[in-house]
């Protein structure tokens, strides 16, 4: 009979900074844990507030990945259990697979929890809904190159050329680039969402066309911690007014799955 070892690292997705936003589980795992390793740069003390004050809490912002491999192992063969606490989802951008593969070499059993992406919580915000029938229906990730160059098929210009919802990561440096390779797809009036802290107490949301993303983002200072989330969907009505910038509205093509005449699995007939 095979037994499996319970966890003694759980891996998990803070969310993009609201304390509210972490999942029920991760919030669980994370009071299980006697030691909480966290990117103390991306996540707010808010998140941790209600921690047992013996609780071993250590920041990682200024570690390596061989320190912050060592820490988890160290705690980890003394008998405490470790939670190693990322910003937003810890599956994109999150630099986990390094720590798994270490984890794994050490015959460390760990758990990994998901969490709230800044992509999500920006399209809740601005209340709209990224795949719209007969529009959009493909939602793209990505980043600009920049220390860590991207693979040839997969630069901005090439990904433009799809006119999906895109979110763009860690790009805020290159911005000018960014915008430059997106019209190159895009027309000058896509309406693109700046998002600065996306759950952090000081967020804030611009919405502007595409043609002013890097004027506006230069205007205010944009450096790091900002999404762009570039999506026809944003010129929707439902889109808060706080938020809307020189754009205009349109109507939708409904979904087909709540219709009267779409034939579902579950509705009587």
């Amino acid at each position: 009979m095979t037994t499996h070892t319970p966890p003694t690292v759980y891996i998990i997705g803070a969310g993009p900074g609201d304390p509210e936003l972490i999942t029920r589980l991760g919030y669980r795992r994370l009071h299980q844990a006697t030691v909480i390793l966290y990117t103390d740069s991306l996540i707010p003390p808010e998140m941790l507030a209600d921690i047992d004050p013996g609780v071993e809490i250590i920041g990682s912002a200024d570690k390596t990945l061989e320190e912050i491999l060592a820490i988890i192992i160290d705690r980890t063969r003394s008998g405490h259990t470790v939670a190693r606490l990322h910003d937003g989802d810890p599956s994109l951008y999150g630099a986990i697979q390094e720590q798994m593969m270490g984890l794994l070499a050490a015959n460390i059993p760990f758990e990994v929890i998901p969490g709230v992406s800044a992509y999500q919580l920006a399209a809740a915000r601005l209340r709209v809904e990224l795949t719209l029938p007969q529009q959009i229906q493909t939602i793209i990730l990505t980043r600009m190159s920049g220390r860590i160059a991207l693979p040839q098929p997969q630069e901005l210009a090439s990904l433009a050329a799809h006119q999906a919802s895109l979110a763009l990561y860690l790009s805020a440096k290159n911005i000018t680039t960014a915008e430059t390779e997106l019209l190159q797809h895009y027309p000058p009036t896509t309406p693109v969402a700046i998002c600065y802290r996306l759950g952090w107490p000081d967020e804030q949301i611009w919405l502007v066309p595409l043609s002013n993303l890097a004027t506006t983002s230069q205007t205010h200072g944009l450096t790091r911690t900002v999404l762009y989330l570039v999506s026809p969907a944003l010129v929707l009505p439902t889109v808060p007014k706080i938020y809307q910038g020189e754009t205009s509205t349109q109507t939708i093509t409904p979904s087909k799955l709540y219709d009267a005449q779409h034939d579902r699995l579950f509705r009587g007939g």
